[in-house]
This record gives structure tokens, sequence and C-alpha cells, in this order.
């Protein structure tokens, strides 16, 4: 029996929470958040206990912590159970900073502990599909990725001053997508050109941001990316991606509540995308945090590491730094 603490009782923290719990083998001990309140009602809806983070590390008998706390959080809790001998599951990013990242992985190492970011969309039944086709050789040599990835709404203003901007909250998960899909034998990103225009809410250039971008990549081999994404998509939570192959190309499609589609004399009516993440991808949380817990079990190597974290997070700050500058970054 694995024991656990979950560090965040937020909006990620209780998808996370509420996943392990179910899973045989593991038990939630301990939900640690700064606002007890918050902590109070998920541990109670769990049959968890309450406790300070510092109480949890201090407590031999847990062998793991599920960090879900805000970003700016994540490295120092990472190190700190990585110090007291715990096994870690972190949602993404490591840090906002890639040395602080790097200094992290390194820590993580020196400790002897196991570390798994949370890129969930690895995890995804409908991506994971496409890298199994891939691998199988059926489209050939991947050549070209496009990513469509678009949120129906922006956040609260607050929430994007404090999230490092769009290339670092929002398309992290696109960066590590391409790493995933183009780069699986050794190939890496050696150009990135980025653009980003504020165009959904004059608030979000305000606080420093853009809410609507497009992003083109070439890697060492000569394989190219082009990723877009905006804040604003009136029809729903839309995550696509097709890979083009020198033998053919794989599409993956948006899910949807139903496949059911109404044809009538007033034309074809089907459901919008699922309205936004929690639902988009509730299978691929539950399936990234079961693959956790199996490696620790096993032993296997984690599919999301902290190298994963970093190298997505450096192509994040190389799009920053071409969005800003209006050039393109050399890798």
């Amino acid at each position: 029996m694995k024991n656990v603490a979950v560090f965040g009782a937020g909006r990620i923290g209780r998808i996370h929470a509420g996943n392990l719990a179910r899973l045989p083998g593991v038990s939630l001990k301990y939900v640690c958040d700064p606002f007890g309140d918050n902590a109070a009602q998920l541990a109670q809806q769990l049959g968890a206990q309450v406790a300070t983070m510092d109480d949890a590390l201090r407590d031999p008998s847990i062998d793991a912590v599920v960090i879900g706390s805000p970003t700016t959080t994540h490295s120092d809790l990472i190190t700190r159970a990585a110090a007291a001998g715990k096994h870690i599951f972190c949602e993404k990013p490591v840090d906002l900073s890639v040395p602080r990242a790097v200094e992290c992985g390194e820590k993580v190492r020196a400790a002897g502990v196991a570390c798994m970011i949370g890129f969930q969309r690895r995890f995804d039944p409908t991506f994971n599909e496409v890298r199994r086709r891939i691998d199988a050789g059926e489209i050939g040599n991947p050549e070209m990725l496009v990513v469509t990835s678009r949120d129906p709404g922006a956040p609260p203003v607050d929430y994007i001053k404090a999230s490092g901007g769009i290339f670092r909250d929002m398309l992290i998960h696109d960066f590590d997508v391409f790493r995933w899909i183009l780069c699986g034998d050794g190939d890496e990103a050696a150009w990135l050109s980025a653009t980003g225009s504020v165009l959904t809410d004059p608030a979000v250039g305000t606080a420093g941001d853009f809410d609507s971008t497009a992003v083109t990549i070439r890697t060492q081999q000569g394989r190219l990316c082009q990723i877009n994404t905006t804040r604003r998509a009136a029809y729903g939570y839309d995550q696509r991606f097709e890979v083009l192959g020198s033998a053919g190309m794989l599409q993956a499609g948006n899910h949807a509540p139903s496949e059911v589609r109404q044809w009538d004399a007033s034309g074809i009516k089907a459901d919008k995308p699922e309205a936004f993440f929690l639902q988009r991808y509730a299978a691929a949380y539950r399936l990234e945090i079961e693959h956790f817990f199996e490696c620790l079990q096993t032993g296997a190597a984690f599919r999301t590491t902290v190298h994963d974290g970093v190298k997505a997070q450096i192509l994040a700050d190389a799009a920053a730094e071409s969005a800003a500058s209006g050039q393109p970054v050399k890798l």
C-alpha cells in the first residue's frame, strides 16, 4: 500500500486526489492546502486527513506526494519532497525559470527519488493512439505536425498576471506534444518563430500577455511544426492535431459529449466539443496518475520526466523571446 499526500486542494488537486483515491493499493492519507476550508472539504469527501505540507513531508509513512498547487510553488515543493525522500508527481511546469527547473531536476536525481511531470496530453487515448500508429510505421517517417489548441475563454486577468504568459502557461502542453510526436527518435527543435496578438480581451494586453498566438518550429532534421492557439473559441474547447508522414497522415480530433448527429431539412447538427480541459482530458488525468503508481510499483520509467519539463520550458521561453523581438530564435 502506497500512502500519499496531495498538495493543493484547488481544481487540479481535486482531480488528482479523486483519481488516486480510487486506485487499488494507494491510500490518500493527507490533503494539504493553505486554504484550510478547501483542504477540509476535499479530505472529508475522500476520507483523508488535513495536514500541513511540513507535517506530511515529515511523516515516514508517506511514500509519495502529488503536487497540484499553484505554478509558483512547484519547484520548491519538488525540492522539499525530494529531500524528504518522497516520490513525486507534479503538474506542469517544473518552474517558470529554466535554470531553476534544471536545478530542481539535479536535486531530484541527487536524492534518488522518482519524479514525474504531469503532461496529461500524452495519456489522452486519442492522442496516444496517434503515437502508437506512428511507432508502428503506419504513415512512414513523420515530417510535419499541425496543432490546434483553443480555449473557450480566457482565465481571469489575475491568473494571467501570475501565469508566466500564454507561451509558458498554455502552449507548454503543445510544445510537449511537438516533442512527443515529432522528436521521438532523438530529434529536437533547432529554430523557432512565434508571434502573438491581443484579439479577445484588451485586459489581456494590459496584463502584458497575448491571447492569440502562432508558432512555427523546425527540428534539427528539418521536420516542421505549426501551432495555433487562442484563448477564445466560441464553439468549445478545440484540441486537434494532424501528423503528415512520408506514407500518409494521421488526424486526432476533438471529443464531444456524444457522437450523435442529426440530419434533417434544416441541416446537420452535432454536439460542440467538450466544454473545457476538465471534461476533454478526464481520461488522460486518470491514466497518468495510474501510470505514476504503476511505475513506482514496477520500477518502469515514467513517460514524462523533469527532463521533458525543462525541454518544454526552453521552447516556451524561446517563443516568448521571439514574439517580443519579432525575430526567430535558434535553439
